[in-house]
Protein backbone atom coordinates (compact mmCIF):
# COMPACT_ATOMS: atom_id res chain seq x y z
CA UNK A 1 0.00 0.00 0.00
CA UNK A 2 1.42 3.37 -1.02
CA UNK A 3 1.00 6.26 1.33
CA UNK A 4 0.13 9.59 -0.18
CA UNK A 5 3.07 11.95 0.08
CA UNK A 6 2.05 15.53 0.72
CA UNK A 7 3.77 18.18 -1.35
CA UNK A 8 4.98 21.44 0.18
CA UNK A 9 6.78 24.58 -0.89
CA UNK A 10 10.10 25.58 0.62
CA UNK A 11 8.54 27.95 3.17
CA UNK A 12 6.29 25.24 4.59
CA UNK A 13 9.20 22.77 4.66
CA UNK A 14 11.33 25.34 6.48
CA UNK A 15 8.57 25.88 9.02
CA UNK A 16 7.91 22.16 9.56
CA UNK A 17 11.58 21.20 9.80
CA UNK A 18 13.00 24.26 11.57
CA UNK A 19 15.64 24.50 8.84
CA UNK A 20 15.78 27.93 7.15
CA UNK A 21 14.91 28.10 3.44
CA UNK A 22 18.41 29.40 2.64
CA UNK A 23 19.89 26.31 4.32
CA UNK A 24 17.51 24.04 2.43
CA UNK A 25 18.72 25.53 -0.87
CA UNK A 26 22.34 25.08 0.30
CA UNK A 27 21.70 21.43 1.24
CA UNK A 28 20.29 20.94 -2.24
CA UNK A 29 23.36 22.60 -3.81
CA UNK A 30 25.80 20.33 -1.94
CA UNK A 31 23.81 17.13 -2.53
CA UNK A 32 22.34 16.50 0.92
CA UNK A 33 18.85 16.93 -0.53
CA UNK A 34 17.78 15.82 -3.96
CA UNK A 35 16.56 18.67 -6.14
CA UNK A 36 12.77 18.79 -5.71
CA UNK A 37 10.24 18.96 -8.48
CA UNK A 38 9.27 22.45 -9.56
CA UNK A 39 5.80 23.87 -9.82
CA UNK A 40 4.70 25.38 -13.12
CA UNK A 41 5.73 28.76 -11.75
CA UNK A 42 9.19 27.44 -10.81
CA UNK A 43 8.79 27.02 -7.04
CA UNK A 44 10.47 24.12 -5.30
CA UNK A 45 7.86 21.46 -4.47
CA UNK A 46 9.10 19.04 -1.80
CA UNK A 47 7.68 15.67 -0.78
CA UNK A 48 6.85 15.56 2.92
CA UNK A 49 9.23 12.61 3.39
CA UNK A 50 12.18 15.02 3.03
CA UNK A 51 11.43 16.06 6.63
CA UNK A 52 12.84 12.71 7.83
CA UNK A 53 16.09 13.37 5.95
CA UNK A 54 16.32 16.84 7.49
CA UNK A 55 15.84 15.36 10.97
CA UNK A 56 18.73 13.00 10.23
CA UNK A 57 20.91 15.85 8.95
CA UNK A 58 20.26 18.11 11.95
CA UNK A 59 20.66 15.24 14.44
CA UNK A 60 23.93 14.16 12.82
CA UNK A 61 25.21 17.72 12.79
CA UNK A 62 24.34 18.08 16.48
CA UNK A 63 26.57 15.06 17.15
CA UNK A 64 29.46 16.84 15.45
CA UNK A 65 29.39 15.14 12.07
CA UNK A 66 30.43 17.37 9.20
CA UNK A 67 28.21 17.93 6.19
CA UNK A 68 30.65 15.88 4.13
CA UNK A 69 30.37 12.97 6.56
CA UNK A 70 26.59 13.28 6.58
CA UNK A 71 26.59 13.29 2.78
CA UNK A 72 28.66 10.07 2.77
CA UNK A 73 26.16 8.38 5.11
CA UNK A 74 23.21 9.47 2.98
CA UNK A 75 25.00 8.28 -0.17
CA UNK A 76 25.45 4.82 1.33
CA UNK A 77 21.75 4.65 2.24
CA UNK A 78 20.72 5.98 -1.18
CA UNK A 79 22.86 3.23 -2.76
CA UNK A 80 20.88 0.65 -0.78
CA UNK A 81 23.57 -0.03 1.81
CA UNK A 82 23.09 -0.02 5.57
CA UNK A 83 25.41 2.77 6.78
CA UNK A 84 25.48 1.87 10.50
CA UNK A 85 29.06 0.52 10.49
CA UNK A 86 30.26 3.66 8.72
CA UNK A 87 28.31 5.84 11.18
CA UNK A 88 29.78 3.99 14.16
CA UNK A 89 33.32 4.48 12.84
CA UNK A 90 32.68 8.21 12.34
CA UNK A 91 31.22 8.59 15.83
CA UNK A 92 34.13 6.68 17.39
CA UNK A 93 36.58 9.00 15.60
CA UNK A 94 34.68 12.06 16.77
CA UNK A 95 34.74 10.72 20.32
CA UNK A 96 38.54 10.34 20.13
CA UNK A 97 38.80 13.85 18.66
CA UNK A 98 36.75 15.23 21.57
CA UNK A 99 39.02 13.46 24.09
CA UNK A 100 42.06 15.00 22.39
CA UNK A 101 40.43 18.43 22.34
CA UNK A 102 39.54 18.16 26.04
CA UNK A 103 43.23 17.51 26.80
CA UNK A 104 44.21 20.51 24.68
CA UNK A 105 41.64 22.69 26.45
CA UNK A 106 42.88 21.58 29.89
CA UNK A 107 46.43 22.57 28.88
CA UNK A 108 45.16 25.89 27.57
CA UNK A 109 43.30 26.51 30.84
CA UNK A 110 46.53 25.99 32.81
CA UNK A 111 48.36 28.37 30.46
CA UNK A 112 45.62 30.99 30.74
CA UNK A 113 45.57 30.73 34.53
CA UNK A 114 49.34 31.35 34.60
CA UNK A 115 48.98 34.41 32.33
CA UNK A 116 46.11 35.77 34.45
CA UNK A 117 48.15 35.27 37.61
CA UNK A 118 51.18 36.99 36.05
CA UNK A 119 48.96 39.76 34.68
CA UNK A 120 47.54 40.49 38.11
CA UNK A 121 51.10 41.26 39.29
CA UNK A 122 52.15 43.38 36.29
CA UNK A 123 51.98 47.15 36.25
CA UNK A 124 50.42 48.51 33.01
CA UNK A 125 52.98 51.33 33.17
CA UNK A 126 55.67 48.70 32.46
CA UNK A 127 54.02 47.75 29.15
CA UNK A 128 56.49 48.00 26.26
CA UNK A 129 55.07 50.63 23.85
CA UNK A 130 56.46 48.63 20.90
CA UNK A 131 54.23 45.65 21.79
CA UNK A 132 50.48 45.46 21.64
CA UNK A 133 50.06 43.84 25.06
CA UNK A 134 52.69 42.45 27.37
CA UNK A 135 50.38 39.71 28.62
CA UNK A 136 50.31 37.90 25.29
CA UNK A 137 53.51 36.75 23.69
CA UNK A 138 56.96 36.06 25.13
CA UNK A 139 57.29 36.90 28.83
Amino acid sequence: MHRKVKQMLIGELAQRSGVPAKTLRYYEDIGLLDPPRRTESGYRDYDSDVVERLIFITSSSALGLTLGEIRSIIALRDDGQVPCGHVLALLEQHSRDIDRRICELRSLKVELAAIVERGARLDPADCDPDRICHLIGPS
